[in-house]
């Protein structure tokens, strides 16, 4: 089992290319982020490149945080920047070699956002270059009660109406594990359909060897899927990171 650091959780506390070196230097195999535009792209990359890790992916921009905003492209009314979000994203990627890119919704509801997350995610695909993947997240109603995208269902319909072959589910063990339940089981419905695995304890979202979640089993049910990618440790660590890293052996 190979394991990817979120390095928006993880080693806050150094910039972007320390926390890079710092996952290394655990044992991390890969390690992705959520909004890392205000690291110079050449720093990062060479932290990278120096040490050998790849960068899963990364998230579009949420737009106006003080005003409360989560993501711009299900948000009616806001096409242009939210076009311009996942321009700089894939701009981004580019230079870092990234492999993913997470088109967050936003905050809406109803068939206005439904059409525009749609338009935007067109956009995406068509200025995606080969071999990178686009990511949709649903988000549990916990922690984001007014998210656009709320069920692996909703997710699911909208990739079966889009249609591309580079847009996938990202499948956040924590988000379904806080929404639906189930995990196991709908891991291996959604196989296909799915770009990317991430996962913490539910409900508190810190390191998976604790709370309700037996990651020992969707760990294992996750090797039976054949997976090819790192899984994604997203949680919050609550103090220092390297104090949490007990489940890379134990688990």
């Amino acid at each position: 089992m190979k394991f990817s650091a979120n390095l928006g959780f993880l080693w806050t506390e150094l910039d972007l290319p320390g926390a890079v070196r710092a996952a290394a230097a655990a044992g991390f195999d890969a390690v992705e982020c959520h909004w890392p535009f205000d690291t110079d792209p050449k720093a990062l990359r060479a932290a990278l490149d120096e040490t050998g890790l790849p960068l899963l992916g990364l998230n579009t921009r949420r737009g106006d945080v003080a005003a409360g905003e989560n993501g711009l492209s299900a948000l009616p009314g806001r096409r242009d920047e939210a076009r311009a979000a996942i321009d700089e994203a894939l701009s981004y990627a580019a230079q870092t070699g990234a492999g993913a890119v997470h088109v967050m919704a936003g905050n809406a509801a109803g068939a206005e956002a439904h059409a525009a997350f749609l338009d935007a995610l067109r956009h995406a695909s068509d200025q995606a270059p080969e071999g990178l993947t686009l990511l949709i997240e649903p988000l549990n109603r916990h922690d984001a009660p007014a998210y656009f995208l709320r069920s692996t269902d909703q997710a699911i319909a909208i990739l079966r109406e889009l249609d591309r072959d580079n847009v996938k589910l990202m499948f956040d063990c924590y988000h379904v594990g806080r929404t639906e339940g189930d995990i196991i089981t709908r891991l291996n419905a959604l196989r296909a359909d799915i770009g990317h695995i991430q996962f913490a304890s539910v409900p508190e979202r810190a390191a998976p060897d604790r709370g309700e979640i037996a990651y020992s089993a969707v760990f294992q049910a996750i090797t039976a899927l054949n997976w090819p990618l790192p899984l994604g440790a997203e949680y919050k660590p609550g103090g220092a990171t390297e104090a949490t890293l007990g489940w890379m052996n134990g688990l």
